[in-house]
């Protein structure tokens, strides 16, 4: 039986800083950003704190080693621009931006993409 792929990963750098910042802030979920306030970075926010509305779409949620996955969104209008890319979440070091939790850490989230193979896209995205 083949697995089904997913729209996004987590490297085993985040997925850590991840399990860290749950046991500091909760359940977390992520937002790709548009391009606002820290260009495309991915946001990271208590669960709940940011409101997704109909305009968002799920992409898939990132297992870390909790109880529970992170969920991760992304606008729209953000996703007809990204949706024939795999991406996946990682962490570096430096200075993100002050809406995600990650920032006091000295680190980073950011997004690294890979153009999804065309099994992928067939599953992914039905004509």
């Amino acid at each position: 039986m083949t697995e089904k792929p997913e729209r996004v990963a987590v490297s085993d750098e985040a997925a850590a800083l991840l399990r860290s910042l749950t046991a500091q802030h909760g359940p977390l979920m992520f937002h790709q950003s548009g391009g606002c306030c820290d260009g495309s970075a991915p946001m990271c926010y208590p669960r709940g704190m940011f409101v997704t509305g109909p305009s968002d779409v799920l992409l898939g949620s990132v297992d870390v080693g909790l109880d529970e996955p992170i969920e991760v969104f992304m606008s729209e209008s953000q996703f007809a621009y990204w949706k024939h890319t795999h991406l996946t979440i990682d962490v570096v070091d430096g200075r993100g931006a002050g809406f995600s939790v990650e920032g006091p850490t000295g680190k980073r989230f950011l997004i690294r993409s890979r153009l999804l193979t065309d099994e992928e896209s067939a599953t992914l995205n039905p004509a």
